[in-house]
């Protein structure tokens, strides 16, 4: 009986339900938005690391390397406490999006780089015989085909990116995990921290069996 008075208050999570959904929307306003971003950052960054020329690939790799190395935590604090020594003074959502954007675009570019990478070299080469120029290649035939051998690892980025939006608390940002933390303290009770918790579960499970089904899918495919 104590373990669920301090756990699971069924009093304590209703009065801290509304603070929850509103740190919830926040949350996914700012994981679909810096998903969204990540993902045309990557795909830019990949066509550029495989096609432009030797410099602006040794810029895009320069990028990759250093954003995939960074800790998260450690860029949106240098984002949110340390440009605005230089001038430039960003919201909480603004700096949690940017630090999301560059590092989901890092990871993405790789994922993009190694789905485009898998295709076969004849496919190019049939594209060429029909008359395709660079570009109608690339989107008319290569990306279709690599975007199918993205899918499952590019939907794994994206729950990462949701898990990772908690780390925009430290910013101020009154996400899911800020309400909590507030609410916890109201309440002096740590039920909304575990009200919180089945939150993120509740939303991130389906995503991830969703994960699991397309890549048995994927390679189930490939197998036969």
């Amino acid at each position: 009986m104590d373990f669920f008075d301090t756990f699971l208050n069924m009093a304590v999570l209703r009065r801290s339900l509304p603070m929850l959904l509103d740190g919830l929307w926040l949350t996914l306003q700012l994981g679909a938005a810096s998903i969204i971003a990540g993902l045309a950052l990557g795909l830019v960054v990949a066509l550029l690391g495989l096609y432009a020329v030797k410099p602006v690939r040794l810029l895009m790799r320069l990028y990759i390397d250093i954003f995939r190395s960074i800790p998260l935590l450690v860029l949106l604090i240098v984002i949110y406490y340390a440009l605005p020594f230089v001038g430039l003074r960003l919201s909480s959502f603004a700096s949690a999006m940017a630090a999301l954007t560059l590092v989901s675009g890092a990871y993405t570019a790789e994922i993009f780089r190694a789905g485009i990478e898998a295709i076969p070299h004849g496919q190019f080469e049939a594209a060429e015989a029909l008359g395709l120029n660079q570009r109608q290649t690339m989107f008319d035939v290569i990306l279709p085909q690599a975007v199918r051998i993205v899918i499952p690892p590019l939907t794994n980025n994206a729950i990462n990116v949701i898990k990772d939006t908690a780390l925009a608390s430290v910013v101020a940002m009154p996400d899911l995990l800020k309400q909590a933390t507030q609410a916890q303290a109201l309440t002096a009770n740590p039920s909304p921290l575990i009200g919180a918790a089945l939150i993120y579960i509740a939303f991130l499970w389906p995503l991830v069996l969703f994960v699991s089904y397309l890549e048995r899918r994927y390679h189930g495919g490939r197998r036969a």
